[in-house]
């Protein structure tokens, strides 16, 4: 139960530090790992451990809708103007 008590107020404590959308990747990884970490009986590892491959998921989730946001940008201004050079430096 002391674990239990543990791991909710470690989760709803990173719940409060971050970002709502980086939240939801720790919440989610995080619960996958607690349920993985307590079929091998290390709940809390196993949280701490999804909570932090979720976020670091997410986060390159993010990163690739970025660069495809830059991407099409660039080939709208492309088609508008044949001589732009990109501000990202592709």
């Amino acid at each position: 139960m002391r674990t239990f008590i543990l791991a909710a107020t470690a989760a709803a404590s990173l719940m409060v530090a971050s970002p709502e959308a980086q939240a939801i990747g720790c919440l989610s990884g995080g619960a996958a790992g607690a349920l993985a970490g307590h079929m091998a009986g290390h709940g809390v590892l196993g949280a701490i451990g999804g909570c932090i491959a979720g976020h670091a998921w997410q986060k390159h989730q993010l990163n690739e809708d970025q660069l495809q946001n830059r991407a099409q940008y660039d080939a709208a201004r492309r088609a508008q103007t044949p001589n732009y050079r990109s501000p990202w430096g592709s």
